[in-house]
């Protein structure tokens, strides 16, 4: 029995529309797995991991969006970037470890902490300024910091270990190399290239400044800071790379929007308005927190942060 050309023509459209549904099937798959918005966390998330995160992140940030009437296709569209566990203590410890004044020895880490306490007393009554007089005696500038620390309502439910431990995740950031590859890593590896907009908090924002001056080629086009410490001279800003020219950041080359968000309150963000430091095109907007002025799910929830991302989708 042979075909005729009326039959010939029958099985050339079938494989045709079998060909279109296979597309549209595949390209709905792949779909599913791209990521238009990458968060990347800040310190004290050694015991924690990117679905954790992401499960307090995405419906804050869901939230934001919604106060400026927009919103994300799918919740897919949505990805943690993790290195947190690159500061979890070797062994078992569940802890973090016994730190006290005595281990803070760096002098980098000394000014940090420093600046923190002068941050802190400026914008906390209850806070005793650096100059003051106490009747208590204490060893060290290290430790009157701490104690000076331990009565702000910014570090409030902080212990001295767990802030000690924090200080250090910036300092070792900086200074270990390994650490600094691999953190930047782990956004690289969320990238694709649907991604065009990264919202980085705390440290993250460091890391995340650094991986997009590192990859011009990636199509994010959209950088949103929450609570950054880029600004702060001589402990972070000159520590960047590339490092600052003429006292001016780097343009993370693929970006074309940066939208700088801080809360007035914010100790971490010592640096309000990054624009004078990375230039006028970025974008700064001053927030109120509450009393949770560094929480990164509050800075999620506000509509300055939701016109930031929507900008970029």
């Amino acid at each position: 029995m042979s075909i005729g050309q009326s039959g010939i023509n029958v099985i050339i459209q079938m494989t045709v529309n079998l060909e279109c549904i296979c597309g549209l099937i595949l390209s709905k798959i792949v779909r599913k797995f791209m990521v238009r918005v990458i968060g990347v966390h800040g310190v004290g998330h050694q015991f924690s991991g990117e679905n954790t995160i992401r499960s307090a992140w995405l419906p804050a940030l869901k939230d934001g969006l919604c106060r400026v009437d927009r919103s994300m296709a799918s919740d897919d569209d949505f990805a943690c970037a993790f290195y947190g566990d690159l500061f979890r203590p070797l062994g078992k410890a569940t802890m973090v470890p016994p730190l006290d004044a005595s281990d803070i020895t760096d002098e980098r880490e000394k000014e940090l902490l420093e600046r923190w306490w002068l941050e802190a007393a400026r914008i906390d009554p209850m806070v005793i300024g650096v100059g003051a007089q106490t009747k208590v005696r204490t060893p060290t500038s290290v430790q009157r910091a701490l104690n000076a620390l331990s009565q702000s309502k910014f570090f409030a439910g902080i212990g001295e270990r767990a802030l000690i431990f924090d200080l250090k995740q910036v300092r070792r950031y900086l200074i270990d190399q390994e650490v600094r590859r691999t953190a930047q890593e782990r956004i690289e590896r969320k990238i694709d290239s649907d991604t065009s907009v990264i919202v980085a908090h705390s440290l993250g924002s460091v890391v995340a400044y650094e991986s997009l001056c590192n990859h011009p080629e990636w199509p994010v086009h959209t950088f949103v800071t929450i609570g950054s410490p880029l600004g702060i001279s001589n402990i972070i800003f000159e520590e960047l790379r590339p490092a600052p020219q003429q006292d001016t950041g780097i343009w993370p080359p693929g970006v074309r929007r940066w939208f700088n968000i801080a809360d007035k309150y914010d100790v971490v963000a010592l640096v309000k308005a990054l624009s004078s430091r990375f230039g006028d095109d970025v974008t700064d907007a001053s927030i109120d927190n509450g009393a949770n002025a560094h929480d990164a799910t509050r800075y999620l929830t506000t509509k300055e942060l939701g016109h930031a991302v929507a900008s970029g989708l």
